[in-house]
């Protein structure tokens, strides 16, 4: 349904005004060494885990930030085959258009896919639910795309995460990185998660993407959906996601900053249909990646920090 005049969204909920797209991108072409340098970095972090660790996997969700990992991952060892599988932990609520995507992108590089099942795990005991609707992003992985500009507890992760015997995380216990150099010896059933463009922005990876010319899933960019307006968050509307009792559905322009599990993953508005206009939107935006889509994070400051220390990714 449209939207009636006297409904419309706050103004917090409503995309930026649109940038000159062709400065931002004279601006970002001055400003390409950045590039070559975090480029640099995460290729020396990705040989590093080759090299270190025996049995290394490469998440991949078909996200924004797993492509750029590809793509470096190509640059760190092509014409050889990535020496780790790509690996996605499924939760059973993820947006139809990035699984295909996903498929299709393995299939191209011609590397090994492994998927697995929350929901294996959830009918054999080892995780359960508080509720039915309850996010399922409880997986572990190694190399992973996490970034310390997405929300204030990935800001103390290390680029090498040690994790101990139950997958939990210590912040007291991590290691030290002086010089970049780093670490992943682990006693048995420890293990190190690894974070090659921890120190890249949302906007780094747009950057890169641009550069790269990488394709990416449909829905970042600007699209009609229905949606419903909850707290300062957009709440995709779908039929695992309907809207609750005294909801309004409206129908909007927005993309996805990211695409997580579809049931804690908020769109924001967005006319942004190309890579230089989503360039100049995260420009001008001033709330970062996780507090603007993520609504599993917002019961409380510490939310993501206490599920790291459970185990959480």
């Amino acid at each position: 349904m449209t939207m009636p005049l006297d409904t419309a969204p706050s103004e917090s909920l409503v995309a930026p005004a649109r940038n000159d797209v062709a400065n931002v991108r004279e601006s970002a072409a001055a400003d390409a060494g950045h590039l070559d340098w975090l480029e640099a970095e995460a290729i020396h972090i990705l040989r590093e885990v080759a090299g270190q660790c025996s049995h290394p996997a490469l998440l991949f969700s078909g996200g924004k930030d797993s492509l750029v990992l590809t793509r470096l991952a190509e640059k760190a060892f092509r014409p050889a085959s990535f020496p780790f599988p790509l690996l996605h932990i499924d939760t059973g609520h993820n947006f139809p258009e990035v699984i295909e995507f996903r498929n299709r992108r393995a299939g191209e590089l011609g590397e090994l896919l492994i998927v697995r099942l929350v929901e294996d795990s959830i009918a054999q005991g080892r995780v359960v639910l508080r509720s039915p609707d309850e996010s399922r992003n409880r997986f572990d992985a190694l190399i992973g795309g996490a970034r310390r500009d997405e929300e204030k507890a990935r800001a103390k992760e290390r680029i090498f995460s040690f994790r101990d015997a139950f997958g939990q995380w210590n912040p007291k216990e991590q290691r030290p990185e002086l010089w970049s150099l780093y670490n992943a010896r682990v006693h048995p059933r420890e293990h190190v998660r690894v974070f090659p463009i921890s120190n890249w922005t949302e906007l780094d990876v747009w950057q890169y993407i641009g550069r790269e010319g990488l394709s990416v899933p449909s829905i970042y960019f600007a699209h009609r959906r229905d949606v419903v307006v909850r707290g300062s968050l957009l709440a995709p509307v779908a039929p695992l996601t309907p809207a609750r009792v005294g909801e309004q559905v409206v129908t909007l322009s927005v993309r996805f900053r990211t695409v997580g599990d579809i049931t804690c993953t908020a769109p924001v508005a967005s006319e942004a249909r190309t890579v230089d206009a989503i360039i100049a939107e995260t420009v001008a935006t001033a709330i970062t990646e996780r507090g603007a889509t993520r609504l599993d994070d917002q019961t409380s400051d510490a939310s993501m920090e206490l599920r790291k220390k459970e185990g959480y990714f």
